[in-house]
């Protein structure tokens, strides 16, 4: 584990990002991003960790958006250049080889919320909420917001909770497919655990390809989609792994990746 404001822990074949602020709800200051993208780019040039939880410290928050406090002192370049860094962190989360899940554990706003959207997978406790409260200081979402939040959950619904700034509960976001599963508090941890590892036992490369092909897809055209598909299924005979796991099923018995 790495002392400061983001906490990096392995476990078996985890990577468990922990952003650790919870005095200030995890907010997500210049600082925060920096940290957040090291403890990326450490965990993926680990061989062992194949996959990534992001969580917040505490139990009050994931992430409460962008730090105000930082944001107010800004001018419109600055503003801009602090936009820009939030995004380069999402699109690395975003492009990881690696799948990343967020276990969200309390508040899910601005930033917080821009953060998990950028996750592959979301896990939220049944106390989470979510919003992009911006236009209550002026600002709209910086860090990716008004463009995953669109794809996630379509354009009326994005401009009804941006627009409103309106916070929505963990039942209410996972009706509208902003979050995946909603659990207990007390059992976030141990299904995210548990997702992971059902996802870590499985083709790396398969998986690998998988989230490839389908970040790519969703901005594409069925057509051209369908083509990358092709293009990454038979890049899986490449592999060796390919060849162990149908030699293993057609023995009966469990792959061995």
């Amino acid at each position: 584990m790495s002392g400061g404001t983001v906490l990096v822990d392995r476990e078996e074949v985890l990577g468990i990002i922990t952003i650790n602020r919870p005095e200030a709800l995890n907010a997500l200051n210049g600082e925060v991003i920096s940290g957040i993208k090291r403890a990326v780019l450490e965990i993926e040039s680990d061989p062992a960790i194949k996959v990534i939880i992001i969580t917040g410290a505490g139990e009050k928050a994931f992430a409460a958006g962008a730090d105000i406090a930082e944001m107010a002192k800004k001018g419109a370049q600055e503003a801009k250049e602090f936009s820009l860094r939030g995004h380069e962190l999402m699109d690395k989360i975003e492009t990881s080889e690696k799948p990343v899940i967020a276990a969200i554990n309390g508040f899910a706003l601005g930033g917080g919320c821009e953060l998990a959207m950028a996750c592959d997978m979301r896990v939220a406790s049944d106390k989470a909420k979510f919003g992009q409260p911006e236009v209550n200081l002026g600002i709209i979402p910086a860090f990716g917001g008004t463009q995953r939040l669109l794809r996630l959950v379509g354009k009326g619904m994005t401009k009804m909770l941006i627009m409103s700034a309106r916070m929505i509960d963990a039942a209410t976001a996972l009706r509208i497919g902003l979050v995946d599963m909603v659990t207990t508090e007390s059992e976030l941890i141990p299904k995210v655990r548990k997702l992971a590892l059902e996802i870590a036992g499985k083709s790396q490369n398969a998986v690998r390809l998988a989230k490839l092909s389908i970040n790519a897809g969703h901005e594409m055209g069925l057509k051209a989609g369908n083509d990358f598909e092709a293009e990454n299924f038979s890049e899986c005979f490449r592999s060796a792994e390919q060849k162990e796991g149908m030699a293993a099923f057609l023995e009966k018995r469990p792959a061995k990746f």
